[in-house]
């Protein structure tokens, strides 16, 4: 398995030719209101046809309808959440991809925690995550050539970490949001000191549970827009170096860069 970091929160995994992509995002222009532009890429994929479109949660930044509809194959499933049901404070954050969804008629596919989908080479299963809006989410377990990972888009710090271990681990790498932002958005007022996402200690710490080959950071840097959107200090150097004490191997990947995972369950410094 080869996974190349994405811009963001995004990832290409590739087993054997084939390809799937999780929380593709390139379009950052409906966030840039709130946000303003991003400070770094976001590159696509590097080749189009991939089997599914695997989606944490239905957010701007974590579903680019119009990237899935460049990037999938014809017929292709977009893997999903449940959706949101209520007005538009409730359902607001997720209408635009929605709305992409309905428009590029993407067939999706609405998931539940640790229920396994079977797509090409790959197994993926939706494993219990927490969003920190409210909204609903799931993190991501993938399975192929002999190797598993866990992306867990957004999430905030939760107790499944154990389950998701013991249930479909062990797992060779996983990629943790780091971020650790402090968010004021209209549609979620009054507005919490308290961040919508792990921190980096927070992260180390998922990542000592959950026990893998090397944990990577991902959701950080490119969104950062005070003080509607604040981003914690030195989240990728933080993550390190909490790990470095929990005895977690790190790999920091450049946008763009690819991770080789071709010695499944291995562990490496």
């Amino acid at each position: 398995m080869n996974v190349r970091r994405l811009g963001w929160a995004g990832i290409e995994v590739e087993v054997d030719g084939a390809t799937l992509v999780v929380d593709l995002f390139e379009d950052a222009s409906p966030l840039e209101p709130f946000v303003g532009p991003p400070h770094e890429p976001l590159p696509g994929p590097e080749r189009d046809g991939a089997l599914a479109g695997l989606v944490t949660h239905l957010h701007a930044d974590h579903c680019d309808p119009d990237a899935l509809a460049r990037v999938l194959a014809p017929g292709a499933p977009v893997l999903r959440p449940e959706p949101a049901v209520g007005d538009v404070l409730v359902t607001g954050a997720l209408d635009h991809a929605e709305a992409g969804l309905e428009r590029h008629a993407l067939p999706t596919q609405v998931v539940e925690p640790w229920e396994p989908v079977t797509i090409g080479p790959f197994t993926v299963t939706p494993l219990p995550a927490v969003d920190g809006f409210g909204d609903p989410q799931v993190s991501w377990a993938i399975a192929g050539g002999g190797v598993r990972i866990l992306h867990a888009g957004d999430t905030l710090f939760h107790g499944w970490w154990w389950l998701s271990r013991m249930r479909r681990g062990p797992f060779d790498a996983v990629f943790l949001p780091v971020n650790g932002a402090v968010v004021d958005l209209p549609h979620r007022q009054p507005p919490s000191p308290l961040a919508a996402d792990m921190d980096p200690e927070q992260a180390a710490t998922a990542a000592a549970i959950l026990d893998p080959g090397v944990a990577v950071p991902i959701h950080y840097d490119a969104l950062n827009g005070p003080p509607v959107y604040t981003q914690t200090e030195d989240p990728a150097d933080r993550f390190v170096a909490a790990c470095a004490a929990a005895g977690v191997p790190t790999r920091v990947l450049a946008t763009g860069q690819t991770l080789d995972l071709t010695r499944p369950h291995e562990r490496t410094t």
